[in-house]
């Protein structure tokens, strides 16, 4: 009789096989050597992936979490492992219908609740972790094209040398002072006869209501460490300074309650003319209000008065936009010119695609008139007769044509005249 059960299960592993079942190492991503901290590791990580409450409307993330949550609880368990690795899903499957303890069908969030310390979905009773807030500095030419980039912050996470527990050997104990409570109620007396009850929290397990006998060396027992994760971070075309991208669940990590959300602001940063600006291009130096671009033009006076001068600025995608003016047009220091379209990228969620053409805000050009600090003897002479005759040829006289007195008129002297008359 033995002997046949043991051959129609070897026949099932076969089975498995042939109909394509997944293999939960694959589905883990682990191989048969895997160690249980592997195992809880990976785990881990691809649970919090496929999470529906991080994948709403999404049916393949939905089936993904089920699979994975499958699978950890068939190989983190020793013997439901030691069956699967000789008989295979069937081989649980016999198991489970035969009554043996261990594995058994389970709710897959039940699952992730217990891994993760508590309720299984991230919107239910556990209580729910800070939100930590990020501000990462961007370059205004990234604003403009559009990157994905990186960077790294101290993030606390369960500590996976000992899975969370603080303990070395991963026992941990009731606290036999607080009786798990993490409080105590501390009598005082005040006076003969009358006494006040106070509420502290247990100074011999910290509040926590579990003592460990052996810390873990890489925590000291805190359950959590700090590393420097890296986050990959895309900014899209014309997004605003100050724009907040949310990362669900990515804060601190804890074995007492389901992560935050990470909020990283976008700010525009000044630029660094080494790191920001390898292409030389003029636009690293535009000024951004909203949609739109500033930049200052320096003219001499030479062209401001005459003319004639074109001028070719390098935009952040390496476009260039040219300025001119023709011989004999003025330019009046202050002036404002408009060069439509040549600001920002105007945001939009489905960006420059087949649903949606790209739109940019403006361009503000003003032009700065440079005077000379010192000019030549020969120069200033030179100058002085042509607009000398200039005037005379024309009658212009700025201080005669302005109806201003012809000499300044004492506060005393105009009162002496009014009693004269």
């Amino acid at each position: 009789m033995l002997l046949g059960r043991t051959a129609l299960l070897f026949f099932l592993a076969f089975a498995q096989f042939a109909l394509g079942a997944q293999d939960y190492y694959k589905v883990l991503g682990l191989s048969k050597q895997a160690n249980e901290k592997q195992i809880k590791s990976a785990y881990r990580q691809l649970s919090k992936k496929y999470h529906p409450d991080k994948n709403p409307n999404d049916d393949t993330a939905h089936d993904k979490f089920v699979e994975v949550s499958e699978a950890y609880e068939a190989l983190s368990n020793p013997e439901s492992r030691k069956i699967y690795d000789q008989y295979g899903h069937e081989g649980l499957k016999q198991r489970q219908q035969g009554g043996g303890g261990g594995f058994h069908a389970h709710d897959p969030f039940d699952v992730f609740g217990r891994m993760f310390g508590g309720g299984g979905h991230f919107g239910g009773q556990q209580r729910r972790g800070p939100n930590i807030e990020v501000k990462v500095g961007i370059a205004l030419r990234d604003f403009y094209n559009g990157r994905t980039t990186e960077f790294q912050w101290d993030k606390q996470q369960i500590c996976e040398e000992c899975d969370g527990t603080g303990a070395a050997d991963g026992i941990v104990d009731t606290c036999r002072s607080c009786g798990g409570h993490g409080i105590k109620i501390v009598k005082h007396q005040l006076a003969p006869g009358m006494f006040q009850q106070v509420q502290m929290q247990c100074d011999q397990c910290g509040g926590r209501g579990k003592s460990i006998k052996h810390k873990c060396p890489i925590c000291q027992g805190q359950r959590v460490v700090r590393k420097p994760t890296p986050v990959s971070l895309t900014v899209q075309r014309g997004m605003a300074d100050g724009s907040k991208i949310v990362y669900e669940n990515e804060a601190d990590a804890s074995p007492d309650y389901i992560a935050g959300d990470l909020i990283v602001t976008l700010v525009e940063k000044d630029p660094d003319l080494e790191v920001d600006n390898p292409d030389q291009v003029d636009g690293v130096f535009f000024r951004r209000k909203d949609d739109d671009l500033y930049w200052n033009e320096i003219l001499s006076l030479r062209e401001a008065l005459l003319g004639g001068w074109t001028r070719n600025i390098t935009h952040l995608d390496g476009h260039v936009v040219r300025l001119s003016r023709p011989a004999g047009e003025v330019v009046q220091p202050g002036t404002i010119e408009t060069v439509a379209s040549e600001g920002m990228p105007k945001w939009h969620e489905d960006g420059d695609s087949v649903y949606h053409k790209t739109e940019f805000g403006n361009l503000y050009v003003e032009y700065v008139v440079v005077l000379p600090d010192q000019m030549d003897e020969s120069l200033r002479k030179d100058l002085g007769a042509v607009f000398d005759k200039y005037r005379k040829k024309h009658g212009v006289d700025l201080h005669k044509d302005s109806g201003r007195p012809e000499r300044p008129v004492m506060s005393g002297e105009g009162h002496r005249e009014h009693e004269e008359l």
